[in-house]
Formats: C-alpha cells, structure tokens, sequence
C-alpha cells in the first residue's frame, strides 16, 4: 500500500470538520427517509451525487483549481465507486424493506473494518489497547441503541430477500471502509481534496444510473406527483450531506488517523436518535440511553489515543 504524506491541520478546523461529520450524517438518516417518499432510490441516489459533484466540480474549476488530471480522476473514481456506489448503494437497496435499527448496527461496522483492512496501520492500532477496546465497546453501544428494533425484526421470519440484505449489509461496509482507505492512501498531489470529492461524488453518481433502470424506477416516476418535503429532504442531502460532510470527511481522511475519522459509524446513530427524540417526539428507553453512553465512552477512548499519538498541530 503507498504511503501517505503526513498532513497538519488546525486543531479548530479538525474539530470543526468532525463536527459536521457527526452532525450532518446523523441527520441524513431523518432527510433520507422524506426523501424516499418521493423520490425511487437508485434515482435518488444518481441525481443526489451527480447534482452535488457537478456543483462542487463547478466550484473548482471556478477557482482555477486543476482538476482534468487523468490519475486523480481514476483514483477518485475507484474510491467513489467504492465509497458511494458499494457501500451507500447497498444501503439505500436494504433500507426499502430491512428495519432501519439492523441497518445501523451492520453500517456501524465500518468502524471496524478501517482497523482490518488497513494493513499498514496492524501493528499500531492492535498494540493500542484503547483503540480496539473503543473500537469493540462502541460496536456493542450501537446494538444497545437498536436492541429494541433488532430483537423485534428477528421475532418474526426471515424471507430469503431479508437475508440476502444482511449479507450485503456486511459487503456494504467492507466498501465503505476499503474506499475510504484507497483515499486515504492515494491523495491527489498538491490538489485540494474538493477535487477528489467532486469526482467521487459525480462518477458514483453515474454508476446509481444503471441500477435505476434495471428496476425500472423511472416507468411510474413523475416529478410533479414528488411532495415538497421530498424537494426539501433531497436539497438538504445535496447541499451539507455530500459538498459540505462527504468534503469534510475526505479532508480528515488527509489529516487525521482512520480509525478516529471511522467513529462517525458509531456517533451518526447517536444523532439520529436524539433528532427523532426532539423532533419526532419519540421516547427514549433505559437501554437506549446507556447504548448512547457506552458510544459516546468509546468514541472518547478512541479520539484520545488517537491525539496522544498523533496529535495536531495547532496554528
């Protein structure tokens, strides 16, 4: 695997980025369920990233910025593909009939699999007693958070189509994971990572364009029959989902460890638990609140082990 240049940030915009990352994915779950309602989902997956990577491609070249170099584009395409097509593609398919909590728990795992697929990093993160206890305690906090929906989504009996989304659930994050780290490790040279974003966003987006028309999304679709909150949803996705979070989340990939940047698995359920508490006035139970607890210790674990080896370099 390449090795990756060593990058420094501020601590305010690494902190800040985080923070988008956590808040804005979390929220996704919420805009992505209104958005459904009136769009199909591979389309909605194919104008989402097409749309926000050709605007943020705009942006770049409106700035000068170089961003026609074959090898960045391919490289960017690999982890795209990866990235959104694999491993969101898979999720929004699974979303249409497998409950949302089992959905949560297996995409939490990509946290994991940035620990096992990186193999350069073995021996640093398994001799780090903090990183895999975080890694496993805050897996175990997800399954807390979902225990209510997971047992009563196993209660009843599984069809092969269920099962079929629970082993693509594990494929999902494996490319998610794997995408992330072919980012990581194949930066664009002396190029801003709005670039390598804008590609990843936009080759994915084209890839959902199949997928649409093999289901046949588009034979009853009208864009006038799409309810406003569906317009609302889908221009909140495009907009702080991919430019501003996925743009975020591709820069702290540059500039912070993988397996910290990884914790948005855990903390993005968490989010959207609490938006559904305040917003959606759902009740909360014991369970759940200390699912949040065990999370929140684990992503603490993990962020401080990470700083004290690596830490940032404030300006």
């Amino acid at each position: 695997m390449p090795s990756v240049q060593k990058k420094s940030a501020p601590l305010l915009l690494v902190v800040l980025a985080f923070l988008i990352v956590y808040a804005v994915w979390g929220s996704t779950y919420f805009f992505i369920s209104k958005a459904v309602a009136g769009f199909p989902p591979f389309f909605l997956g194919a104008f989402r990233f097409i749309i926000a990577g050709t605007l943020l491609l705009g942006w770049c070249i409106f700035n000068g910025l170089p961003v026609f170099n074959k090898k960045n584009i391919f490289h960017a395409g690999i982890s795209g593909i990866l990235m959104l097509g694999v491993g969101n593609g898979i999720v929004i398919w699974v979303e249409q009939f497998l409950p949302s909590g089992l959905v949560a728990i297996m995409v939490s795992s990509a946290a994991i699999w940035f620990v096992i697929l990186d193999k350069g990093k073995w021996k640093e993160n398994f001799s780090n007693k903090f990183t895999v206890a975080g890694l496993i305690i805050g897996f175990l906090g997800v399954i807390l958070l979902f225990w209510e929906q997971l047992t009563a989504s196993f209660s009843v009996q599984q069809d092969s189509r269920n099962v079929l989304g629970m082993i693509l659930l594990i494929i999902g994050p494996i490319g998610w994971a794997g995408g992330s780290l072919y980012s990581k490790y194949h930066p664009a040279p002396d190029t801003p990572a709005s670039v390598s974003t804008a590609w990843q966003m936009l080759i994915a987006g084209v890839l959902f364009i199949p997928g649409s028309i093999i289901a046949g999304e588009m034979n009853d679709f009208q864009f006038q029959n799409v309810p406003e909150s569906a317009w609302w949803s889908i221009a909140y996705l495009i907009i702080f989902g991919s430019i501003v979070a996925f743009s975020a989340y591709v820069w702290l990939l540059q500039v912070r460890p993988a397996t910290q940047v990884s914790t948005y698995a855990y903390v993005n359920p968490v989010v959207a638990v609490l938006l559904a508490v305040f917003f959606a006035n759902e009740i909360i139970s014991i369970i759940q609140i200390t699912g949040l607890v065990v999370i929140l210790a684990s992503v603490l674990l993990i962020n401080l082990s990470k700083y004290k080896k690596s830490p940032v370099k404030a300006t």
